[in-house]
């Protein structure tokens, strides 16, 4: 059960040093117990009551890390049944599967196209993130074989090695030293040899059962080995049964504190379908109702996006706006006689701006100010959008330097603060654009700048 603030401070050294960066003890043991900030940020604190306050304030499903680096992916570390209860912590890790039945083609195939198909949206990189390995011919030297294909082929690629024979997953999970891939493929009958392996080389382990209560007894054999970081796969292959164990099992844990179901979950789409386009709508289910990684059997543009963004819009925090950084962006290769915009930095004020502009085929220059994601009249009127702000970020972003003109064209709808402008930027024309970003291709195409 997790620890209150109260009780948290009684474990604390009480100095109120604020070496943390916050002023007291209780206001640290506040955020601690709020999940804002680890015990460990306090220089004093005991190894006993951090190793206390730890174990009480876990997740109820357990953090778990896959590869190592920039690279490296985190799966489960989830509090809540419902986003609008708090937040998801992490996003479904995206997997694409290579077996070593394929031929060398389609395996290069998919490796490519891991490597490739990758989106930029609201300044987020989205891709797939995971190149699953299966032994799906039980032989060691094949397994071995593709894994270093694999490892060569697609170096920001987190792993997880699938085989059931202890032997070989331990000879693939050498070959792939610190990129600390999942070892999938603990079952009732191999789990005190696939724990050891798992111990030997810190990796987490992958869990499978013929059924959930299957998965139970391996999941527990599992941690009585040793083993803390899991991955479990309650063997279902139809979407109905993988959509209710995931729901079981969250609950389970989030509800019941039921810990051998406190961990991620992994679900085979791949394995329930011979249809890509089934795979995908299987994939998006499993998705929204708790599954931390999905397996696909290949990616391709027109399946990945669409999950892409559904990833991106469950796991974004929804009591924070979707906001993209604060800068100048050219759009369509403006040199320095093409007209400078400002709008805010609320992403969706920003998808339809700057998708108006490239649409006009105007080459412009797109100054976004950061407005902590307000849309614009709501951050004009909060006082983030404001002359002054404006006007000090014009002069950060140093945009009289790119240009060759002095026109600043505002959204239509803070034509009132055109005054207020002009005085805060007196070398400046400001010209008061449409209100609706619909209008801008006509706008701009007949603009010209002021004399």
């Amino acid at each position: 059960m997790a620890l209150t603030g109260i009780q948290i401070l009684k474990m604390l050294p009480k100095k109120n040093c604020g070496e943390c960066n916050i002023p007291t003890c209780l206001a640290f043991a506040m955020k601690v117990a709020a999940g804002q900030v680890e015990v460990g940020e306090c220089p004093y604190v005991s190894d006993e009551a951090k190793d206390s306050i730890g174990e009480a304030s876990a997740p109820p499903i357990r953090t778990v890390a896959i590869g190592a680096g920039d690279d490296k992916f985190t799966t489960g570390g989830e509090t809540c049944l419902y986003r609008h209860e708090k937040r998801f912590e992490n996003q479904t890790g995206i997997a694409v599967r290579v077996t070593t039945d394929m031929s060398d083609a389609d395996v290069d195939g998919r490796v490519e196209r891991f490597n490739t198909l990758q989106y930029d949206r609201v300044g987020v990189n989205m891709k797939a993130e995971l190149i699953a390995i299966a032994d799906t011919a039980g032989d060691q030297a094949k397994f071995t074989a593709l894994t270093e294909k694999v490892l060569a082929g697609a170096p920001g690629a987190a792993i997880i090695l699938m085989t059931e024979d202890a032997d070989a997953m331990g000879a693939a999970a050498k070959l792939c030293g610190d990129r600390m891939p999942l070892l999938f493929g603990a079952t009732d009958a191999n789990v005190d040899a696939m724990a050891g392996v798992a111990k030997d080389t810190g990796c987490a382990l992958g869990c499978k059962g013929s059924n959930i209560d299957n998965l139970v007894d391996v999941s527990e054999k599992a941690m009585a080995a040793g083993v803390k970081d899991l991955v479990i796969d309650t063997g279902a292959r139809t979407l109905r049964a993988a959509f209710e164990d995931n729901i079981v099992a969250r609950r389970s844990a989030v509800n019941a504190k039921y810990k051998p179901l406190g961990f991620p979950t992994i679900v085979f789409p791949c394995e329930m379908t011979d249809d890509p386009m089934m795979e995908a709508m299987i994939a998006s289910v499993v998705m929204a109702k708790y599954a931390g990684i999905i397996v696909l059997d290949d990616l391709q543009g027109e399946i990945l996006f669409p999950l892409l963004l559904e990833q991106l819009n469950i796991f974004t925090d929804p009591q924070r706006p979707m906001v993209v950084q604060e800068d100048v962006y050219p759009i369509n290769g403006p040199d320095a006689d093409s007209p400078v915009l400002i709008t805010c930095n609320f992403s969706l004020t920003y998808f339809i701006v700057s998708g108006e502009i490239e649409g006009s085929g105007v080459p412009s220059h797109l100054l976004i100010k950061d407005t902590e994601g307000l849309s614009v009249l709501t951050a004009w009127a909060a006082g983030k959008f404001g002359a002054d702000l404006i006007a000090a970020f014009m002069k950060k972003a140093g945009i009289k330097d790119k240009v060759n003109h002095s026109e600043l064209i505002i959204p239509g709808y803070l034509a009132s603060m055109k005054g207020e402008l002009e005085e805060e930027l007196p070398e400046w024309t400001i010209t008061i654009g449409p209100r609706e970003a619909g209008h801008l291709p006509a706008f701009l195409k007949e603009w010209k700048p002021a004399a």
